[in-house]
């Protein structure tokens, strides 16, 4: 895999974001080959990060048809990242590997540790958290969200790499395990799975030795006519189930009793409701964010930006949030 120089994330590789049509962003390219599989990836640091201070990281999965770029600046992370001091990084399902840019969650050959899809975006995260230079990364502050096929993937992650990833966000997407190919994954995406509690019990399986609770936020759109809003209840129950076995004596969750939940209304565009669950100790640990009459789309994009929704709340921040609470230090 070839080393990435920090150095090179001060300069602007204006190119890549330009093609997504909106603001220009100081990203870099970097390329690596994991099991023979090439993955491209960019990656944003803020100007304004000390050298050897060592800063959180977010993995940012894009959803079918996008790409980095366009998934960059469709979700505007890299300003969060400006605003509160974290790297974004954003890798790149090729067309090789899937004709609509797809991340392959509904294969199972990509629902394991150690291979496929999954096994290459961790060994470009931990390639950057490895880096040697000025800048550097908190590796217990490291997190993956995702949206769509993007949301699934992450899933993936979190069930496979909790020892990587600290938390996840799934936008719009679905559980770990909710297909085994491509026509269970047309079923899952429009009705859901038909045995949630299975999918808690294999995502604390996929973990091994390794299982842990991970917290979770899940973000969805009540309107959603591509992934059904059952699949984010799915999401949060399995992620509840999984940390429920993972850690019994503090992780206890139930999706139906919050521990804190409220009402909230965009200016001019979308109502939304706001749902937290702690564990026993009073630690977040999920958070749910149902946004009423949004479809498939990230809530609060940049308007004209690729599958976003500007009227609906900032899940980029709203993900941001949800980390640093949760993260480390």
């Amino acid at each position: 895999m070839r080393t990435v120089d920090w150095r090179d994330l001060y300069a602007s590789n204006r190119a890549v974001i330009e093609r997504a049509g909106l603001r220009p962003s100081p990203l870099a390219e970097t390329t690596s080959i994991v099991a023979g599989r090439t993955r491209r990836t960019l990656v944003h640091a803020p100007a304004n990060l000390e050298p050897g201070i060592a800063v959180p990281l977010v993995c940012m999965l894009h959803g079918c048809t996008q790409d980095a770029a366009s998934f960059a600046a469709a979700t505007r992370m890299n300003e969060a990242a400006d605003r509160h001091g974290f790297i974004a990084v954003y890798p790149q399902q090729e067309r090789g590997e899937n004709a609509q840019a797809c991340w392959n969650w509904f294969a199972p050959r990509h629902q394991a540790r150690g291979a496929g899809e999954p096994a290459s975006i961790a060994a470009v995260v931990r390639e950057l958290i490895g880096t040697t230079s000025a800048l550097s990364v908190d590796p217990r502050r490291v997190f993956v969200a995702g949206l769509s096929a993007g949301g699934a993937m992450a899933a993936i992650l979190a069930a496979t790499y909790p020892d990587l990833f600290a938390a996840v966000a799934v936008h719009s997407g679905l559980a770990y395990g909710s297909a085994g190919g491509v026509p269970a994954a047309f079923k899952a995406m429009a009705r859901g799975v038909r045995d949630p509690g299975a999918c808690g019990r294999a995502a604390h399986a996929a973990m091994g030795d390794l299982a842990r609770p991970v917290p979770s936020l899940v973000i969805h759109g009540s309107a959603d006519r591509t992934v059904a809003p059952v699949n984010g209840e799915q999401v949060l129950a399995q992620s509840m189930a999984a940390n429920r076995l993972a850690a019994p004596e503090t992780c206890d969750a139930d999706p139906a009793h919050p521990a804190a939940g409220a009402r909230g209304q965009v200016p001019g565009g979308h109502a939304y409701e706001h749902a937290r669950w702690t564990d026993r100790r009073g630690a977040l640990m999920h958070e749910r964010l149902m946004v009423e009459g949004m479809g498939h789309a990230w809530s609060g994009g940049a308007p004209g930006g690729s599958y976003t929704d500007p009227r609906g709340p900032d899940a980029s921040e709203a993900i941001w949030r949800f980390f640093a609470q949760v993260g480390v230090g």
